[in-house]
């Protein structure tokens, strides 16, 4: 029997692919590090087998499929050679399997991971619907009608799909390791767009994306009144934020997301957009936009004593912003406590100064060692380049984070897309 072999498997895109083909009655297994991440949670839950790297893992009853982080220097992709088995990258091998469904891809800079899984709820408690999250969660479904998957921009992987829709959040400088500039990486949202069969749900609020070029209808969501979807008369209840839809000034209904930022009403805007080019009910939608739980590390939020304590991925100016800002909005008479930890040394040195602007707008802010990849240059750029942009900030130690508990009644808010739950772990064990 042909098993699939996962190089890499604990990659959130590969976990979740993983996960998407287990439920398929696929024979799954996957080679890694032995380092632990969240993103084998689910994997073990399955009880897909995890080895560790090792050519001896490959053999000729396997479909390989190789993370995009690895390349023909590793062990396994080398055996696999000397088999002469094809190894399939995960992004071309996902450019093939989404052709069997009604294919939505989501991308932008920031926010495709809550749109993909806000949409994927929202399709899921209507249809059956197969879906691929960011944030490592996938589930597969073999009658599906429709396959939501996140797009990533970076290193130009999105254009290894040919969707039928396109979701597209925003156009944002980020990845410097790879894009020269904003101009760069709105090149490489535009060739996407090209490969679109059916429709581009865009937001209309972004500059860039008001600039986009299609063979295909592009549908524009936002606040402002020339878009075709428009969010009105914005109200913050405890539940999260109600709103009206307006269809190119016709109201279409009103809506309640339980997200309290104004970029949760924009995700709900967009995944209403998609639903109403397929004819999905607006009662349908409205019903299951409200009952949406949230994906992993956004806004998780978990009650600690007098504190809460928050973790999100927010590793961009622009999302630390967002996140610092729907954490005052949701607790408004609360301290905002930033616990941050800056990922990558190319992003860290481009953007010192955007992340100072950002974090300026919590109360405290605390900062954590850079999080480096082994394939960048150091170089001289340490954690205190930054606090010395940041006035009273202050620097945090894995071994001696029990200061944070002087902040009573406060937010505590954890960003990054390193190890910064790390430093939550070790407060919440009293280290």
């Amino acid at each position: 029997m042909n098993t699939y072999h996962f190089i890499g498997i604990k990659g959130s895109g590969m976990s979740a692919l993983a996960q998407i083909l287990d439920d398929m009655n696929e024979q799954v297994q996957g080679s890694d590090v032995e380092k632990r991440f969240f993103t084998q949670i689910p994997l073990e839950k399955k009880g897909i087998p995890l080895l560790t790297f090792d050519p001896n893992n490959i053999n000729n009853n396997q479909t390989v499929i190789a993370s995009a982080a690895y390349g023909e220097e590793h062990p396994e992709i080398q055996q696999a050679k000397k088999l002469d088995i094809e190894v399939h990258p995960y992004p071309k091998f996902l450019g093939e399997f989404i052709q069997r469904f009604t294919s939505i891809a989501v991308t932008g800079s920031h926010g495709k991971t809550s749109t993909t899984g806000l949409l994927s709820h929202v399709l899921g408690s209507a249809f059956p619907t197969s879906y691929l999250i960011g944030d490592g969660t996938g589930k597969g479904e073999e009658d599906s009608t429709y396959f939501a998957f996140e797009a990533c921009e970076y290193r130009r992987h999105f254009l290894n799909y040919q969707p039928d829709y396109c979701i597209m959040t925003n156009v944002d400088f980020d990845h410097p390791d790879y894009f020269k500039d904003v101009d760069d990486v709105f090149s490489a949202f535009q060739e996407m767009a090209m490969q679109v069969n059916k429709a581009i749900v865009a937001c209309g609020d972004d500059e860039h994306l008001q600039g986009i070029h299609a063979n295909v209808p592009v549908v524009y969501y936002g606040f402002n009144p020339d878009n075709d979807f428009q969010a009105r008369n914005l109200e913050r209840t405890n539940e999260g934020i109600s709103f009206d839809v307006y269809v190119r000034n016709s109201l279409y209904g009103t809506f309640l997301t339980p997200g309290f930022g104004d970029h949760n009403v924009l995700n709900a805007l967009a995944v209403l957009a998609l639903c109403h080019y397929e004819n999905i009910p607006a009662e349908t939608v409205a019903q299951h936009l409200k009952t949406f739980e949230g994906v992993k590390r956004r806004f998780s939020e978990k009650k600690f004593d007098t504190q809460v304590l928050i973790d999100d991925y927010a590793h961009h100016p622009t999302e630390i912003a967002a996140t610092i800002k729907a954490a005052k909005n949701k607790y408004p008479d609360k301290n905002i406590v930033a616990i941050f930890q800056p990922h990558t040394f190319t992003r860290t040195k481009t953007f010192l100064n955007e992340f100072a602007e950002s974090l300026s707008h919590a109360h405290y802010v605390y900062l954590c060692d850079i999080f480096g990849s082994a394939r960048e240059d150091q170089g001289q750029l340490t954690i205190d380049d930054l606090k010395s942009r940041i006035p009273g900030s202050k620097t945090l130690v894995e071994s001696d984070v029990h200061e944070l508990s002087h902040y009573k009644d406060s937010i505590l808010l954890f960003m990054g897309a390193g190890d910064i739950q790390k430093y939550q772990q070790a407060y919440e064990k009293g280290v």
